[in-house]
């Protein structure tokens, strides 16, 4: 006999009186739920209800299982929580691109240990070509893509965190004395940025901003990581775009909104469609609002919107193997 399931039965026949009603609230016939009762009875040895008058009423006996068996199924509640609350929290393997700022990388945690409990965050840095690879192998289960992407029909992305990038000088450069900079106006320094194989697509996007605006470095060095970027801006061997981050932890160099706002990251969360990890849709929006808003010496960043609030309903992958790459979704609705 399954006596908690007939206890819980039988409490809601006790708090309502009525068979009937209270067959309603369970949702079954009222046939069933009266032989429960009777086993239940049959079972304990002693009459729980006093069915002698027109109306149903707790017997002595029935009072006192009433009040115990309240108890005990909150005892019962209590140890499936706990036991619920031990349990082994799920793994969510996340890649994060090299050049992502330790600014950036706490508030995405900090954001899911309060938005997604139950869910345990492990990020590993790697490139975006290699994302791609340990997505489709199944050994990443969600992976952070800066655009622009193009389509393909095994990976699907969520909502996309936008983000102006500006120009990261030395505090001492003619530059770093106006409010904002265009492009042009760097003529004749280094550029010091991430390694293409980082991200091909906003790398190549990048270059192309700067070869339109009449900006082409006079020598392109490659960092692989924020702070080598700030140490070679801090030391004089060229300019560097961010969206404030970097610039913030070194006094010796200044950060400036760009003319135009020519550069603007968008970086989404992307999974395989197929076999994807439950908490990566979740993921995914929590992560749009963390890197949207974790608080950079830059400009504000805005969040794009992707329709109900959810994961956007096109298939795209970063494409590491072009020298230009297209989201072909943005196409559509040009």
């Amino acid at each position: 006999m399954d006596l908690l399931r007939h206890l819980r039965l039988f409490v809601v026949v006790a708090e309502e009186l009525h068979f009937s009603r209270a067959a309603d609230l369970i949702g079954m016939a009222q046939p069933p739920l009266s032989q429960s009762i009777r086993r239940l009875e049959a079972h304990l040895g002693a009459e729980l209800f006093d069915r002698s008058r027109r109306h149903v009423r707790l017997t002595p006996a029935g009072e006192l299982l009433l009040a115990e068996s309240r108890t005990l199924l909150a005892a019962e509640q209590h140890l499936r929580t706990a036991m619920a609350g031990a349990k082994e929290p799920d793994t969510l393997r996340v890649g994060v691109p090299p050049q992502t700022s330790a600014a950036a990388l706490h508030a995405l945690l900090t954001a899911c240990a309060r938005e997604l409990p139950g869910v345990l965050v492990e990020p590993q840095e790697q490139a975006g070509a290699e994302q791609l690879r340990l997505l489709r192998s199944g050994e990443l289960d969600v992976g952070l893509l800066h655009h622009p992407l193009t389509a393909a029909d095994d990976l699907v992305a969520g909502p996309a965190a936008e983000t102006d990038w500006g120009v990261v000088l030395h505090r001492a450069s003619a530059p770093a004395r106006r409010p904002e900079v265009g492009l042009a106006e760097l003529s004749g320094h280094d550029l010091v940025i991430f390694p293409r194989a980082a991200a091909p697509g906003w790398y190549d996007e990048i270059l192309a901003a700067c070869r339109a605006a009449g900006f082409t470095p006079a020598a392109v060095r490659h960092a692989g990581t924020p702070e080598f970027v700030l140490g070679m801006v801090a030391s004089g061997h060229g300019v560097a775009f961010d969206d404030g981050r970097t610039a913030a932890k070194e006094p010796r160099t200044a950060w400036r909104p760009l003319t135009g706002r020519p550069l603007r990251l968008r970086t989404s969360a992307v999974w395989p469609r197929r076999s994807g990890h439950p908490a990566a849709p979740a993921f995914a929006r929590t992560a749009a609002r963390a890197l949207t808003g974790s608080g950079a010496a830059g400009p504000p960043r805005r969040a794009a919107p992707d329709g109900a609030g959810g994961p956007r309903p096109w298939s795209v992958v970063f494409d590491g193997d072009r020298h230009t790459a297209t989201d072909t979704t943005q196409e559509k609705r040009s």
